[in-house]
């Protein structure tokens, strides 16, 4: 295979980051605290007791209205505590925040890279885009890793390089909520050599899933073990199971292929050679390879069915009573899973997705959320 086609088949394959099985040290969690609710009584004489004696349905009326005033004030209270929080915690993350300076190498068309976008911008956390030559990689000769994502963290005098993007995120999330020193917060997260299936040696990378955070933290963000076990089950879901399903559906047919590297050489960092060596070699190549993927996943002679089920089944996931599976905001899961299927936007898988699943509703609500957090960069 040509460099030019073997390199770009990292770019929809799943090869730009790893995705790995790994069981995270978990934390102990005290189950959710309950919150007694606003409750009052009042009582006494003189016309309260006139009112008794001479017309019930007065007094009635009179401990209803108190008791609906008492209630307004004290949810009028709450709320405005609420906001107190959330803007004091807007704060303290703005100022953590503006400390670093975040360098992001990248291949626009990977799924692992389009989830750290993702994340980054629901954030708001301002960054640089380094759009990576997926031939000559010239832009990360620095690194001893040589898959994308990679994200170089600036902060002061100090500069990290944070590898894979689940590690990218829960490292930054961790930064964002506990304020640890990042330098500090990546050794939770060692890089280990192993030998896959295939017998290649690779880099796998510990607790990837897993927030380091006490636990009044942990209760911040979560408010229970459930949601913390349910994102981190949806997370690794995203890097296990669905990035898996891209390549062989944007190159299920040759000329599904060559629109999906022809949309690939427009968005990426290639030569005039390069890119049309990468337009017509490289989807043909891939369009092979795309039924060995196929197999190797054991997926349905339709790829699609594969790709219909996974959506359905996180829609289910997500549920009918909240608009999110964070709640009422996305939560790292949400953004994993918009990550991955964003890439495919354009082309026919992505529009035959949203014309025979579920997943549209949700799918706009986290591109909108999106949207509405992140800054102009």
């Amino acid at each position: 295979m040509a460099p030019a086609t073997r390199a770009v088949r990292a770019l929809w394959t799943g090869g730009c980051a790893l995705a790995w099985r790994l069981g995270g040290r978990p934390q102990p969690l005290h189950p959710t605290q309950s919150r007694a609710g606003f409750a009052g009584a009042a009582g006494g004489q003189g016309p309260v007791a006139a009112a008794r004696k001479g017309s019930p349905r007065l007094l009635g009326a009179a401990a209803l209205a108190l008791g609906g005033a008492l209630g307004l004030y004290h949810t009028a209270r709450w709320h405005l505590r609420a906001q107190d929080l959330h803007a004091e915690r807007s704060a303290v993350q703005l100022s953590l925040s503006s400390r670093l300076q975040l360098t992001l190498y990248q291949y626009k068309t990977c799924p692992f890279c389009s989830k750290v976008r993702a994340f980054l911008d629901f954030h708001a956390l301002p960054y640089q885009v380094v759009e990576v030559n997926p031939v000559r990689r010239a832009e990360i000769k620095f690194s001893s890793y040589r898959k994308v994502p990679i994200l170089v963290a600036q902060e002061g005098e100090s500069s990290q390089q944070l590898n894979d993007s689940s590690v990218i995120i829960s490292a930054l999330k961790t930064y964002l909520v506990s304020g640890q020193p990042l330098e500090e917060i990546i050794t939770y997260y060692p890089a280990m050599k192993a030998v896959n299936d295939q017998g290649k040696e690779v880099t796998e990378f510990g607790n990837k899933y897993w927030l380091m955070l006490n636990e009044k933290e942990a209760q911040q963000v979560y408010g229970g073990k459930e949601a913390r076990t349910e994102e981190m089950k949806w997370r690794q879901w995203a890097d296990d199971w669905l990035v898996h399903l891209i390549s062989p559906n944007v190159y299920r047919t040759p000329t599904e292929a060559l629109a999906s590297f022809d949309y690939i050489v427009r968005e990426g960092k290639f030569g005039a050679v390069e890119g049309a060596v990468a337009k017509y070699m490289g989807a043909a190549a891939m369009y092979l390879i795309s039924k060995r993927l196929k197999s190797r996943h054991r997926l349905q002679d339709n790829v699609r069915e594969d790709l219909y089920e996974a959506a359905d089944k996180w829609v289910a996931a997500v549920g009918k009573d909240r608009p999110f599976m964070g709640g009422q905001k996305p939560n790292l899961a949400d953004l994993a899973v918009y990550g991955v299927l964003r890439v495919m936007e354009g082309l026919d898988a992505f529009d035959d997705l949203m014309q025979h699943t579920h997943i549209q509703p949700w799918y706009l609500r986290v591109e909108r959320a999106i949207t509405e957090a992140s800054p102009a960069h």
